[in-house]
């Protein structure tokens, strides 16, 4: 059976002509610094994002743990917001590989502020407080919303004011350049590192990039090797990256568009709530105002029609549109959506 899979945008498949470039691809030995195909794509994704050099790691944890890594100390602290995926979703990695704790910010919207930077920079003056050394920001977000660029840039100045670096989780950085009409360099201007994912939406099987200067990049890449993370004929797979970084950026507004039509078709069905508010990029959040049992059974109900979806978390469940789901599909999930929900009134 073909599945049509909306658990996320990391589910896409490798396109034809990545699998093509992995069986031709020029490679070396990473760890000496002589391949040629990863370098290429450290380039490529440095100058893309207007920073100065870049490292291919093997995910988007590691790279937003490295960044954490090589901007801290043992015992400083970083502002973060609550629902970001370096809080969420790396299993506590902030804590056990650099021992720095987490100023955790609650918003409405999971954005930070000026006057939540502001007031979460801990005092130099008090020895007895850990030190606040990091800003991390996050853009698109993983409720599904987009940071402006004014925000960022308020953000990042309030930041600057207390001498702080900034660190910006960039997973899906191109989706929010899309959303916001702009080149991604006008939101990684105002981050001093930034992690690209190029497995969520950009269709490569593995991998993500970090990006700063060249100083950064350096500590960085003796941090990956800490952390088991030096890789040699690397270059198959980076093959794909570079292809994920010229190919497949513009076709990304198609995923908006088609989760926008399903947020739309969805928010009229009995029952069902989108967060229209959170639907900027290839995101579906909703409730459904059903039984705790009825909402934990509907992935497997889905799932015989050939459709996967992720279970419910934090009271919501949602879709996320990709590169192998098309418009018919998009249309196929609400049809049988809707005629679930109908069976169980």
């Amino acid at each position: 059976m073909n599945y049509i899979d909306l658990r996320s945008d990391s589910v896409t498949q490798p396109t034809q002509e990545m699998r093509d470039a992995m069986y031709t691809a020029p490679v070396g030995d990473d760890e000496y610094g002589d391949d040629p195909t990863v370098k290429n794509l450290e380039q490529l994704c440095a100058q893309k994002v207007g920073k100065e050099a870049g490292l291919f790691v093997a995910s988007g944890t590691m790279g937003n743990q490295l960044a954490v890594m090589t901007h801290t100390v043992r015992g400083d602290e970083i502002i973060i917001s609550a629902g970001s995926h370096i809080v969420v979703h790396e299993v506590g990695a902030a804590a056990v590989l650099s021992g720095v704790t987490l100023k955790v910010i609650d918003t409405p919207d999971d954005m930070l502020t000026p006057e939540l930077i502001e007031k979460s920079c801990r005092s130099k003056d008090q020895f007895c407080l850990p030190r606040t050394s990091l800003v991390c920001m996050e853009n698109a977000l993983t409720n599904g919303k987009v940071m402006s660029v004014s925000q960022m840039k308020a953000c990042y100045n309030k930041a600057k004011e207390h001498n702080l670096p900034v660190h910006l989780d960039g997973a899906r950085l191109f989706n929010a350049a899309i959303s916001l009409g702009v080149d991604a360099t006008e939101i990684t201007q105002y981050s001093d590192s930034v992690m690209v994912c190029l497995s969520k939406g950009l269709c490569a099987p593995v991998g993500s990039v970090l990006c700063g200067s060249k100083e950064f990049i350096e500590k960085a890449r003796k941090n990956r090797k800490l952390l088991g993370g030096g890789m040699r004929q690397a270059g198959l797979v980076a093959a794909c990256g570079i292809i994920a970084l010229e190919k497949m950026i513009d076709r990304l507004k198609d995923d908006h568009d088609n989760a926008k039509y399903m947020a739309n078709r969805l928010n009229k069905m009995k029952g069902v709530k989108v967060l229209m508010d959170n639907v900027d990029i290839n995101m579906v959040f909703f409730k459904l105002e059903k039984s705790k049992e009825f909402v934990y059974s509907l992935p497997g109900k889905m799932l015989e029609h050939g459709i996967k979806m992720a279970g419910e978390e934090g009271g919501l469940l949602r879709f996320i549109t990709n590169n192998d789901v098309s418009r018919a599909d998009v249309e196929r999930v609400c049809d049988v959506f809707e005629k679930i929900l109908n069976e169980n009134i």
